[in-house]
């Protein structure tokens, strides 16, 4: 029997030894999943990414122990977010705070400005929040995934991430790189969506006992490097002997994928407003909810599910409103589209607004939907400057 396929059968065995009580083979790389694991990490050793919150594996071979406050910043920062773009952000984050305590001791504005530009921010509240309540706990992160998920901002990948990778706990870590790796390794034709389940079941199977953390970064760096999703190197994959979607000789069919539906465009204005001496208009939005915490230029009452005014006359203040032009945006679950009006004005700002020095733009904390918005009225506006 062909070694992948063994591997895939003894999910379902397995689970029937687990019920009576015998879950010890499904433990131990019995079936051709040791093998698997052992060519991985061999793969891995030769060729992992050099990352700023990774330990390489000849450092933990020698004796190194990750550090937990860096794993798990550094797995809640890459949530929906590309590695490159993590990299500059985890490093300014720990110049800046470089323990969980340093972290819980902050503003929570600090951290959300220094957050802008991440995207989905949420995760900043829960970053903090989580960061509060391990700093009240003596600054120690549990050590188990039942643990783990008890903390703001944890789901379950997370968790299994942060136990595998931070304290070596057999864990089955499955993210976007790891599903595109194991539907391929196994051909699943099941829709990627439906299919969740079966994936985490061949993963927990293919889990070593020692080196889980090592196991887990690989998949992702397999994933990332060569089982990419538009044409993969397979030939220089460790496992490709192992591989039914490389022996099909279409790979690229895998993770089957049921067609998306087009996200809904929603419609609305922003307004720059910009003084005398150059400071711009901006008020800070609700802490719950899209972009909340964050600061804004005034905008219509445009949500996910509904458009805004999109005119100058839901201007925030009297003006000589001129169009800037009109920036587009997508959200996970809707498009925006934001005409943007212009206008030098006079005056205290309105209640609930403040106005930003021209040097302070780049230190708010902008998402990226505002940062166009200001960019298409004053060209470099949220680009860091210095006062005169």
């Amino acid at each position: 029997m062909a070694l992948r396929d063994q591997t895939r059968k003894a999910v379902s065995t397995d689970s029937g030894r687990a019920a009576s009580g015998d879950s010890s083979k499904a433990a131990s790389g019995d079936n051709g999943s040791g093998e698997i694991a052992s060519r991985l990490l061999g793969w891995y050793d030769a060729h992992h990414r050099d990352l700023p919150w990774r330990m390489p594996p000849r450092v933990l071979a020698g004796g190194g122990k990750p550090d937990p406050y860096r794993v798990w910043l550094s797995e809640v920062m890459l949530q929906q977010t590309t590695v490159e773009a993590v990299k500059a952000f985890f490093r300014a984050f720990v110049e800046r705070w470089p323990t969980v305590e340093a972290l819980a001791a902050a503003a929570t504005e600090d951290v959300m400005k220094a957050w802008a530009g991440l995207g989905y921010y949420s995760r900043a509240r829960n970053l903090k929040a989580c960061a509060d309540l391990v700093a009240l706990g003596g600054g120690r992160f549990p050590e188990t995934e039942a643990g783990l998920k008890e903390l703001p901002g944890i789901g379950t990948y997370t968790a299994a991430a942060i136990a595998a990778i931070a304290f070596d706990q057999r864990a089955a870590v499955v993210d976007g790189n790891v599903e595109r790796v194991v539907s391929r390794l196994f051909s699943i034709a099941t829709p990627l969506s439906e299919a969740k389940g079966e994936i985490r079941a061949l993963v927990e199977r293919m889990v070593p006992r020692t080196r889980p953390g090592d196991f887990a970064q690989a998949m992702m760096d397999l994933g990332a490097t060569i089982c990419t999703p538009r044409r993969p190197r397979c030939m220089l994959c460790p496992l490709r002997e192992d591989c039914s979607a490389t022996a099909s000789g279409d790979p690229e069919r895998f993770p089957v994928r049921l067609p998306k539906g087009e996200k809904p465009l929603r419609r609305g204005a922003a307004f720059v407003a910009v003084r005398s001496d150059g400071a711009i208009l901006l008020r800070k939005r609700s802490e719950k909810g899209l972009l909340g915490g964050m600061t804004e230029v005034p905008t219509t009452g445009w949500t996910a599910r509904i458009d805004g005014a999109t005119t100058d006359a839901a201007a925030p203040m009297v003006g000589d409103w001129r169009r800037a032009g009109r920036i587009a945006h997508v959200f996970t679950h809707f498009a925006l589209e934001l005409d943007v009006f212009h206008a030098h004005v006079n005056g205290d700002a309105p209640t609930g607004y403040f106005w930003s020095l021209v040097h302070e733009i780049s230190g708010e904390a902008l998402p990226t939907v505002m940062k166009k918005v200001i960019e298409a009225a004053i060209p470099g506006a949220t680009k860091k400057q210095h006062p005169h």
